[in-house]
């Protein structure tokens, strides 16, 4: 029997069948979309206090600003992933684009807390698309042998939207406004589209019908969770609501587990995590995220209530620690076959824990700006070996068609880590009388910075795990 050339074509994998495109190109495309989303994490931390003022939220409703995001990001991005191996992973990717902008123009519309919550939701929905696609179409776009490149960059790209994020923040909010911030993200969706169509092919990964209960009991489980933290201060930590929260969120997890490992195609395949790479990278994504991304919240508003900045000048006083990253991790992508995973993760989570010690015994009332600039630095250079090394170290035993799941299973992860961190450490914050003035603020600011601390201290112990020969 013979076969013609228009069978075979259609038999090779969907990666060889496109036509090969700059890498440089590809690496924008995947990368762009991927930055709005990113900025959007904290490009609302430089302008809390300003919209406190004009909307009159409340503290809690500060959280939720982010939280609201960050919640529906990290609940549906597993879903996301499935829905584009099953449909085509660039239509799921341009459709969170899309929502994504759309969601934007809400946020820039609301007048009162609540529609600005919900729009920062439906953001999420977006970002949710954007996120773990952006990795997975990156790696099937570029060679094997460049893979680890695109990685360090794609990394430092995610390390350019934190490092922006408060400065892109406090410009707007001073020189226009605070609905600014989110219309800035309308022309990049435009821009996005067209690269994306251009640079980046169609391509599937597992088949059959999506875990629709694994998206309830896996959403279920991480809002009830989060939310309970949350009202702990104000509704008492053993209150029945808190507690019952508590409980169903982790009845829900349970049972999400159980239900991965009985169905026939699961949302997340646990088999996964026999891998020490995938499994020890994903403590360290969740750890990592929680002790830094919640002390980030409290550093930027410490800048502008204590030491009196505006919005844009706290932003620029945080490009010491922000900024590092998008510098330090693509060296660290370069570096990863050559030293291994292991050693840059240590070093970069040594450095991380090491600076939000020194961070808490700095950062009081009446210590000037020059004092604190060693400590910032620090914790960015770490911060920067540990973004391209933990999400080589996702991908690094995974075959291709998995890639969207992994890469979905980390930044999941990786986001609860940011809402749980919002949450646990404004609760230390809080528990420990913190409040929003000058002399309330640096006093509870320690223990919550000591707390994200020991949560970088768990990645640390995590990175250890990681094999000593594990190279991208």
């Amino acid at each position: 029997m013979t076969v013609s050339t228009d069978q075979l074509a259609s038999l090779a994998p969907e990666a060889a069948r496109r036509r090969p495109v700059p890498l440089w190109l590809a690496m924008v495309a995947a990368s762009l979309p991927m930055f709005m989303a990113t900025l959007d994490n904290l490009v609302m931390t430089s302008a809390l206090p300003v919209i406190q003022v004009d909307l009159g939220a409340s503290v809690e409703q500060l959280q939720w600003f982010l939280n609201a995001y960050t919640l529906a990001f990290a609940t549906l991005m597993l879903a996301a992933a499935g829905l584009g191996d099953r449909i085509g992973r660039r239509r799921v990717f341009l459709w969170g684009i899309g929502v994504f902008a759309l969601a934007s123009i809400a946020s820039a519309l609301s007048t009162s807390a609540e529609m600005l919550i919900a729009a920062r939701a439906v953001q999420g929905v977006g970002a949710a698309a954007i996120m773990p696609l952006s990795l997975t179409l990156l790696a099937a776009a570029v060679p094997e042998a460049k893979r680890a490149l695109a990685i360090g960059v794609w990394g430092g790209v995610a390390g350019l939207g934190v490092a922006l994020g408060p400065v892109i923040g406090g410009a707007v909010v001073d020189g226009f406004s605070w609905q600014a911030i989110f219309w800035i993200n309308v022309p990049v969706a435009v821009i996005a589209v067209p690269l994306a169509l251009q640079a980046l092919g169609e391509s599937h990964g597992r088949r059959g019908p999506l875990d629709l209960t694994g998206v309830v009991l896996a959403g279920v489980g991480v809002f009830l969770g989060v939310w309970a933290i949350v009202r702990g201060n104000d509704d008492g930590w053993t209150s029945a609501t808190v507690l019952g929260s508590l409980a169903v969120s982790v009845i829900a997890l349970v049972a999400f587990v159980i239900r991965e490992l009985r169905t026939e195609h699961p949302l997340m395949p646990m088999r996964m995590f026999r891998s020490r790479n995938f499994s020890a990278a994903n403590v360290i994504g969740l750890a990592f995220t929680l002790g830094m991304m919640g002390s980030v919240f409290l550093l930027s508003q410490y800048l502008q209530i204590v030491m009196g900045y505006s919005p844009f000048q706290a932003g620029l006083r945080t490009l010491p620690w922000t900024a590092a990253p998008m510098i330090v991790a693509p060296i660290a992508g370069i570096l990863a076959p050559r030293v291994g995973l292991r050693a840059l993760l240590v070093t970069g989570l040594s450095l991380q824990a090491a600076s939000l010690v020194w961070m808490s015994f700095v950062f009081e009332a009446g210590t000037g700006y020059p004092a604190m600039v060693p400590a910032l630095a620090m914790a960015g250079i770490g911060m920067g070996m540990t973004f391209a090394p933990s999400t080589t170290a996702v991908l690094a035993d995974m075959p291709e068609q998995d890639h969207a799941t992994a890469s979905s299973v980390n930044s999941t992860i990786r986001e609860v880590g940011v809402a749980l961190g919002v949450a646990i450490l404004t609760a230390v914050f809080l528990a420990n009388g913190g409040t929003l003035t000058p002399t309330g603020y640096a006093d509870a600011l320690q223990p919550a910075l000591l707390v994200g601390a020991a949560s970088v201290l768990v990645a640390l112990v995590a990175a250890f795990w990681i094999p000593g020969r594990s190279r991208a």
